[in-house]
This record gives C-alpha cells, sequence and structure tokens, in this order.
C-alpha cells in the first residue's frame, strides 16, 4: 500500500514523488518484510473465553487505557491546535486507534469461527462489544486519515501512516498475546534492523521531497556538486563595482607612453 499509493498518487494526483522517494518507499517495504520475517507467532487462542481472559490482563488494561488517554489528548487539545501543520497529528491519532480495530478483527475472527463450528458466540456479550469497538475505531480511523489526506501529500500520508500503525499493532499483539516470551535474540534484531529499515525509508520520502532528483539529472547534480566554487578577491569585487558606477562614456581614457 505504501508504494502503490506513493507512485500513483505521483501519477494521478500529480504529487511529486523523485528518486528518493521511491527509495524511500522500497526501503519501507523490504523493512515491513523484516519485520514480517521475524515478528513472533500468537499464542494461538480458539474461543472467546480464552480471548476475554487475555483482554482482562492488567497488563493489557493498562495498555489500552494510555492509548485510550493518549487518543482523546490528540483529539481534544492537540489536533485542533496543531492538526492542519503537523501531519503526525492525525496519522497517530489513526495508528492508536488501529490497536483497538485489530484486537476487535482478531476476536470477531474467533467469534466467526465459533459460529460456523456451532457455538453460541451470538449470545456471548464480547462479541457485540467487539463489533462496537471496530465500528467505532474503523469510523475514527477513516475520518482522521481523510483530513490528513485533505492536506498533506498522499506520499508521505501512507509511509508514515503505515510505519506508525505496524509498530503499534506489533506492539499490542505483543502485549496481549505475550509473543515477547517466545522471542529468540535473531528475531529481536531482526525486528528493530527492519523498523530501523523502516525509518530510514520514511526519512528519505519526507526530508528529500522537494528536490528535484531523478535517474535523468543526478549526473549532473553530482557534476555540480563537484565543481569549485569561483572565488575573488576583495579587490577585483571593489574595482567591479567602481567601474560599474562609471558610464561607458564617462571612463577615462589612459595614454600609456614608450620610450
Amino acid at each position: 500500500s505504501v508504494l502503490c499509493s506513493a507512485i500513483l498518487s505521483s501519477y494521478l494526483l500529480g504529487e511529486r514523488l523523485n528518486l528518493l522517494g521511491k527509495l524511500g518507499c522500497m526501503l519501507s517495504l523490504v523493512g515491513s518484510t523484516v519485520m514480517v520475517i521475524h515478528a513472533p507467532e500468537d499464542e494461538e487462542v480458539t474461543t472467546l473465553d480464552e480471548m476475554t481472559s487475555k483482554l482482562k490482563e492488567p497488563g493489557f488494561l493498562a495498555y489500552a487505557a494510555i492509548l485510550l488517554a493518549l487518543c482523546l489528548l490528540l483529539i481534544f487539545f492537540l489536533a485542533p491546535r496543531y492538526g492542519q501543520s503537523n501531519i503526525l497529528i492525525y496519522l497517530t491519532i489513526c495508528s492508536v486507534i488501529g490497536a483497538f480495530s485489530v484486537s476487535s478483527v482478531k476476536g470477531l475472527g474467533i467469534a466467526i469461527k465459533g459460529f460456523f463450528a456451532g457455538r453460541p458466540v451470538l449470545q456471548h456479550p464480547l462479541t457485540w462489544i467487539l463489533v462496537i469497538t471496530l465500528v467505532a475505531s474503523i469510523t475514527t480511523q477513516i475520518n482522521y486519515l481523510n483530513k490528513s489526506l485533505d492536506i498533506f501529500n498522499t506520499s508521505l500520508v501512507f509511509p508514515i501512516y503505515y510505519v506508525l500503525f505496524t509498530t503499534i499493532v506489533i506492539t499490542t499483539s505483543i502485549i496481549l498475546f505475550k509473543e515477547w516470551v517466545t522471542m529468540t535474540v535473531i528475531d529481536i534484531i531482526g525486528t528493530v534492523c527492519g523498523f530501523l529499515t523502516i525509518i530510514l525509508g520514511v526519512f528519505l520520502l519526507h526530508a528529500f521531497k522537494d528536490m528535484d532528483v531523478s535517474l535523468g539529472n543526478l549526473p549532473q547534480l553530482l557534476q555540480n556538486e563537484q565543481e569549485a566554487p569561483v572565488t575573488r578577491d576583495d579587490k577585483n569585487i571593489l574595482i567591479e563595482v567602481d567601474n560599474s558606477s562609471i558610464a561607458p562614456e564617462d571612463k577615462p581614457t589612459v595614454l600609456m607612453l614608450y620610450t
């Protein structure tokens, strides 16, 4: 989604995406792939009762309370003041809300499996709590994502949103399903390296978005950087200034006599 949205926005919406931006999209894609490869497998949860016990654990309740407080702070305090100028405000709201939507989707997936298996999932209160949470979270995400797309460049919105959303979702999954217990040192290093690769890709995409860099003018840019600037001493500059202030017809004629 990051790669396609950035490239298509440059062709369909007329937004600018230079060579460094395309390279940043590729690095984001590579970094996310490395994170997925080294991500821990989630703990198997097959019933809504098991999902309920996971959601009631003190660690996840504290984490959910922090996310909810952060989301309310962003929506009611920071968004009205800085949302129009800072791209991270709206995207952070979408990403934080994404933690609730992904958890709801996980629980509803278990409920759907149980429904086709003949279990009374419709009578379980968690099913309807998850439905309400999913509808509210997705509605909020779409609202603030559209606001961000209306203000900022599409090729910037999707990569940054992808990084924030992926980070929040992986953190939520680790806390909810205790995935960090089964992670090895190699998986931890791979996850960190993948995340740093994503950050580097987004930095290339955002920091150099206004530069006119392409494969066609890249040799010319390198050549211009290698050319040394011409420096002149103060004497030459003063002579040029003095001569420029005198009209050509008013300049004195100098006669050279040789003996």
